[in-house]
């Protein structure tokens, strides 16, 4: 088939008007949801796919929302073959059947059609703040199976011709703990894609249908061959990684673990995770949509930096990535997957990481504090009404690339930093939780030539009734995730609750009951450090113990460098004998 040439300007003009209806799209959810995981920490993913279900553009979300997305709109397109019009409205969260990652993520697909002919499909994406299940929230690690942990939804249309399904509604609404709040929520995703539709279908009237397409044909040539070239570059070989997460939730203490080989033949990449662990009874494994996806955005960290919001199907054309139906990183039904995004989800990330420093050493990147989680459920005494609330606030930060310290305060590699941490006032507003501490911890970075990024002494006092609190897909206490080139792993991480004068350890994937006037301290892991810290410019390591990133003995132990106690200075001498005796000079 002949395919239009486009001048530079056009496919430039087309591209990024693409990549803006994105962030447009966002932008109306942003403003328009009321569930604070959305509207405040942003939640929240959006895309835009042809009608062949190739990627178009992802330029803004979370990974394991968007970019195993072709995935689920293979399915739409398969379930409604020949029963798609102007006006549809799917609505799926189905990890089995709709390759969706948990049940919390509800993903709204609109087909855009265009002149009477099917050319692109829209989703928006978003953490719902309950999907009903044993507990509020959806994090319930001893679910018997995973219609325990939420109403399942596979594909069905919520919308026919822009008129809601009021029956169908009704019944989803009926499922869930605040039918009006996610009722808000779903409309907000809902408006997001008819934006989409508009913008589109204005730039096809602008350009023309031929014109559009052929940029989008172009732009998928000159990624596809972009990543080709950075994997030409990489030794051919095999590479291997591995990460664990604490435990399942279930099985409590054994960590679970994910093992990856990446195998590089010329200008083609092949992640294969056969060697991880089966599936579990606990609610960490993950389906094989979040799989594809979260080694997609490990992989995609060693590209050039410049295709960050570029990527699109041609991007994924030479990578292959092959998980074994039954275990932890494609688990077959009804296993459990509550925690996927996260506790196994990571973990992908982590393993695929650590594997691709080895064969790309010049970009090595070191792991993301641990994500330390939590959630809150209980009845507020100012509202008389019900309420839960998950953060992500506890959470260490960016982990160190080659080059640069990691990024204080971003959070969650499984994000890169798109989600943001909790506002102190709109959390006190909206719950009945005190905040009492919330600052970086000293000597919680792993440490390096370039270290990570710090973690976190977070407390808070429950102000309100007695609560329901499970420390829901979080990782740390045990198991720490890997540096690179000879950087520390990450710190581990612990929590406790204070009641009056007793303080007890908390432990991860467990539920608790809180007591009006309980405090929880959490303090987190920050991010893994790149090179030896032994290495590191003393007069960085300086600036760090003076702005109380590490503490002196942490820089004479670690990064021997000798800080004078009362000046704070560089003991020029003392350091450099200590790093001779150590062989490090």
């Amino acid at each position: 088939m002949a395919v239009c040439r486009v001048n530079p300007l056009t496919l430039s003009t087309v591209w990024h008007a693409l990549q803006s209806i994105c962030r447009e799209m966002r932008h109306v959810v942003d403003r328009t949801s009321q569930n604070y995981l959305i509207a405040q920490l942003h939640d929240v993913s959006v895309g835009i796919w042809d009608a062949r279900a190739r990627t178009v553009a992802i330029p803004i979300g979370l990974s394991v929302q968007y970019l195993g997305g072709k995935l689920s709109v293979e399915y739409v397109l398969n379930k409604f073959k020949g029963n798609l019009n102007p006006g549809d409205m799917i609505l799926v969260n189905d990890p089995y059947k709709g390759y969706c990652c948990h049940l919390p993520d509800w993903g709204f697909y609109r087909p855009i059609f265009y002149r009477g002919e099917l050319l692109f499909f829209t989703m928006v994406r978003a953490h719902q703040m309950d999907t009903g299940g044993a507990y509020p929230g959806g994090y319930f690690p001893n679910a018997y199976d995973i219609h325990a942990e939420g109403l399942c939804i596979p594909g069905i249309k919520v919308m026919e011709g822009d008129r809601e399904r009021e029956d169908v509604m009704e019944l989803i609404l009926n499922n869930v703990r605040w039918p009006q709040g996610v009722r808000i929520d779903n409309y907000a995703q809902i408006a997001a894609t008819r934006v989409c539709e508009q913008r589109v279908t204005a730039l096809l009237d602008k350009y023309g249908k031929e014109t559009v397409l052929a940029c989008l044909e172009e732009m998928m040539d000159r990624t596809e061959r972009a990543v080709r070239a950075t994997i030409e570059k990489i030794p051919d070989g095999t590479y291997y990684g591995e990460a664990a997460t604490d435990d399942d939730g279930t099985e409590l203490d054994v960590p679970v673990w994910v093992r990856c080989e990446i195998a590089v033949k010329g200008d083609t990449l092949t992640v294969d995770f056969s060697k991880s662990d089966k599936q579990r009874k606990g609610f960490v494994n993950c389906v094989f949509n979040t799989t594809f996806s979260n080694a997609l955005s490990a992989l995609f960290m060693f590209m050039d930096p410049g295709l960050g919001e570029y990527h699109n199907e041609g991007s994924l054309r030479p990578i292959t990535v092959s998980a074994p139906p039954g275990s932890v990183v494609n688990a077959q039904y009804p296993a459990t997957v509550g925690a996927s995004p996260v506790s196994m989800g990571h973990q992908i990330i982590e393993s695929v990481v650590m594997a691709m420093s080895q064969a790309m050493p010049e970009r090595a990147v070191a792991c993301w504090g641990k994500r330390y989680e939590h959630y809150f459920f209980g009845l507020d005494p100012r509202t008389n009404e019900k309420y839960v609330v998950t953060t992500f606030d506890i959470a260490g930060g960016a982990g160190a690339v080659r080059g640069f310290d990691g990024y204080e305060g971003a959070i969650s590699i499984g994000a890169l930093g798109e989600v943001n941490r909790g506002n102190v006032e709109e959390v006190e507003a909206r719950f009945p939780w005190r905040s009492l501490r919330w600052e970086f911890a000293t000597d919680t970075c792993g440490a390096g030539v370039w270290r990570g990024a710090s973690g976190f002494h977070w407390e808070v006092e429950n102000v309100g009734g007695d609560a329901g609190m499970a420390t829901g897909s979080s990782d740390g206490e045990l198991v720490r995730a890997p540096g690179a080139l000879g950087g520390e792993p990450t710190p581990n991480s612990k929590a406790f609750l204070i009641r009056g004068s007793d303080t007890s350890q908390i432990r991860a994937h467990r539920l608790y009951e809180v007591k009006s006037g309980d405090v929880i301290r959490k303090i987190s892991g920050g991010g893994a450090g790149v090179g030896n810290p032994a290495e590191r410019d003393p007069e960085k390591v300086r600036w760090d113990v003076i702005n109380e990133f590490i503490g002196i003995d942490k820089a004479r132990d670690t990064y021997h460098v000798v800080i004078d106690p009362a000046s704070l200075d560089v003991d020029i001498e003392k350091t450099s004998m200590l790093r001779s005796s150590q062989g490090k000079a």
